[in-house]
Parts: structure tokens; C-alpha cells; sequence
């Protein structure tokens, strides 16, 4: 009776490659106590392992190509945070994510974004997406038909930047309203996303994520879109600064010093 409740979940082709299994151990059942053991042990893992695959084939991603050529967006076609954006960077603070933990493991992974609806993943340079696809698809797979969450504690999710509270000025209500509203959803269709990070002098302070994080039209996003637009609608805005954290500064810096002595050689 559990084959048969078992088979009906699964397609007709799987039942036909089934089918001769199953008679095949039934078989060896008959013969000895020990075989009778090692089909009990059959029908109790293999088949739920079948029908997890079942399911895990079920599921449909998406890519989406990004300005950023070393980051991709994988949209599982389910909610991945629902609300707010989550992002990291290196293998320790993957920690907090069972699915970014995963992603991490795989050779070339440099970044996991979770947005939304969407993931977006950056990788080294000298990666190749071609190797990297089939195991990232594998991971993000597995993690949605897992039950595990995306995130372990959901206090650490960006969502809280743009929140507007009681004792902000008016500009800065007025920033992160647009922010929020018009300038995050259009970075987001791009597998990115901003942080507000202050407002001082006249100067917003946005940290870029995802697959802005070092792309070459960063600066144009910033200066041309985001810029104009905040300074179109808050006159108090006199312009806009990128953050940099301290670990992509320094490989900024080292990136220049490798530049200058290309330079020199030639």
C-alpha cells in the first residue's frame, strides 16, 4: 500500500523505472531476513528521496543578466525575504543564513544578496558562470524545498534604514520616503539595492548593494538618477555620497596600486 500511495505521486516515466526495482527487491525479500532488512530500508529512504526530487524538479528559476557583469539574479519564483534586504559578503557572516551559507560553499561566490523576490549573487572575477550555475540552481533548490529560513534572526535584515521616526527632520522624511518608494524598487529590477546611511551638510549617504556593489555605472547611478532626483524634489540636498566599506575600500586601493604598475610596465 505505501508503494503504491508513493507512485501516484510521482510521474508515469519514474513509475516504469520504478516498477522493476520494487519487483526486484520485493524478491529478494522472499529469499532471506537480511534482504527483507535491506528492502525495509528502501522503502523507507530511497523513495522519499525520489519524491523530494520530484519536487525539487518542480521548481522553475529565472536569471536575470545585471549591469554588473560578476553579479546575477536568480528569482526562484517565490518569496525570498518578502520585506526588506539582507546581504553578505564573506563566509562568516553567512552564518546567519542557511541558504547563504550553502551559496558560500561554492568555488567563485563572492557576495549573496536577498531581496524580495529575488537573489542576487556576485562573484570573483576569475569565476565563470557557466561552472558556477549548476550548483548555485542546486543550492537554491534545495534550501526551498529544506523548510529552513533565509535568515535566522530577521532583526538583522536592512528594511529598518529607511524607516521613518518621530524625531527626523522633515528632509530626511522626505529622502527616505523617495528612497524607499521610487529609487529602491528600480535598483532592486536590477538585482540591487541602496542603504540609507545619513544625511549631513546638504550630502545624502547611500551604501550601494547587490549587484551595484562595484559595478562601472555605480557612480552614474548615483550622480545621474539618484542625485537629480533627490535634489529635484528636497532642495536641502545638495548631493550624494557612496559609502564604502572598509574591506572594498582596501581592495579599491589595491586594485589602484596594481593599475599604476601595469602602467609603469608599459
Amino acid at each position: 500500500m505505501n508503494s503504491r500511495i508513493i507512485l501516484t505521486g510521482l510521474s508515469r516515466s519514474t513509475c516504469l523505472r520504478a516498477i522493476p526495482q520494487l519487483r526486484s527487491y520485493a524478491q529478494r525479500n522472499l529469499m532471506t531476513k537480511s534482504h527483507s532488512l535491506w528492502a525495509t530500508r528502501f522503502n523507507a529512504q530511497y523513495m522519499p528521496s525520489l519524491l523530494a526530487r520530484q519536487q525539487v524538479r518542480s521548481m522553475f528559476i529565472q536569471t536575470e543578466q545585471t549591469p554588473n557583469d560578476d553579479s546575477l539574479k536568480f528569482i526562484p519564483g517565490t518569496p525570498v525575504l518578502g520585506n526588506g534586504t539582507a546581504e553578505f559578503l564573506d563566509v562568516r557572516s553567512s552564518m546567519k543564513s542557511p541558504l547563504a551559507k550553502q551559496l558560500f560553499q561554492i568555488e567563485g561566490v563572492a557576495g549573496v544578496f536577498f531581496g524580495p523576490d529575488f537573489i542576487t549573487i556576485s562573484k570573483e572575477s576569475t569565476a565563470e558562470w557557466q561552472l558556477m550555475k549548476p550548483d548555485i540552481y542546486s543550492a537554491i533548490m534545495n534550501h526551498f524545498t529544506s523548510g529552513q529560513p533565509i535568515v535566522f534572526d530577521e532583526g538583522d535584515l536592512a528594511a529598518s534604514d529607511t524607516t521613518i521616526h518621530p524625531d527626523d527632520p522633515e528632509e530626511v522624511q522626505m529622502i527616505k520616503e523617495l528612497l524607499d518608494t521610487r529609487i529602491r524598487p528600480s535598483i532592486q529590477e536590477d538585482g540591487g539595492d541602496i542603504e540609507y546611511c545619513g544625511f549631513e551638510n546638504g550630502i545624502v549617504k547611500l551604501k550601494l548593494k547587490g549587484s551595484c556593489r562595484g559595478c562601472d555605472s555605480a557612480v552614474v547611478t548615483l550622480k545621474n538618477g539618484i542625485e537629480n532626483m533627490l535634489m529635484h524634489y528636497i532642495p536641502e540636498v545638495q548631493g550624494v555620497e557612496q559609502v564604502i566599506d572598509e574591506n572594498e575600500s582596501v581592495a579599491l586601493q589595491e586594485f589602484d596600486k596594481l593599475e599604476k604598475k601595469l602602467g609603469e610596465k608599459q
